[in-house]
């Protein structure tokens, strides 16, 4: 719920962040937005390998899931500088490095989502899960409208999006402290 809307942000607003920002056109728009989601593809495949790894080396599911991330919370965080650098290149690689972090985010809570859910309701989890986001990302594209109109700037949207994926995790150590799976000897649903 907290940060699907950050990926809604990056789809839609962040052309008009460079054209506005950065004076891009539409034509000089493509590379830069290439590079963003060509990054965001490797931060899909870098966070469930890191989480894995760690398993791999005898971490436990509950460690290994949680520090994964916690790494891509933390990489999200430099976004806030997005909008006040004047180079647009270190732009693209801030918002690039952040579309990454919330990709390996994504695929860590997938997963989260098959550690502790019964298998028979994963499915319903996640699809939840993704009508509300998307649901979420609507709404956000209507207040990212109204926040540029009245501030004329993109600090506090950036400032927002690079908070969201650390206050998410909080949240989730919170309800669920540890992550028992089958392997823990539970049945993989919550206790």
């Amino acid at each position: 719920m907290l940060t699907g809307p950050v990926w809604w942000f990056y789809l839609f607003w962040v052309p008009d962040f460079l054209s506005k920002k950065h004076g891009l056109n539409l034509l000089q728009i493509g590379l830069p937005v290439a590079v963003i989601y060509l990054m965001a593809d490797f931060g899909s495949i870098g966070g469930g390998w890191v989480s894995s790894h760690l398993i791999r080396r005898g971490w436990s599911v509950n460690a290994a899931r949680k520090t994964a991330m916690l790494l891509c919370a933390l990489a999200v965080v430099p976004v806030c500088f997005a909008s006040i650098t004047s180079h647009m290149w270190v732009a693209v690689v801030l918002i690039g490095l952040a579309a990454a972090a919330h990709q390996g985010w994504s695929a860590n809570l997938y997963t989260f989502v098959s550690d502790t859910t019964a298998k028979r309701s994963v499915a319903s989890v996640i699809g939840i899960g993704g009508l509300v986001g998307g649901l979420a990302g609507m709404a956000t594209a209507k207040i990212v409208g109204y926040v540029l109109e009245f501030t004329g700037s993109y600090y506090t949207l950036f400032g927002a999006a690079s908070s969201m994926y650390l206050i998410g995790l909080l949240i989730i150590q919170a309800l669920v402290p540890k992550i028992e799976t089958e392997t823990d000897g539970s049945d993989g649903a919550p206790s």
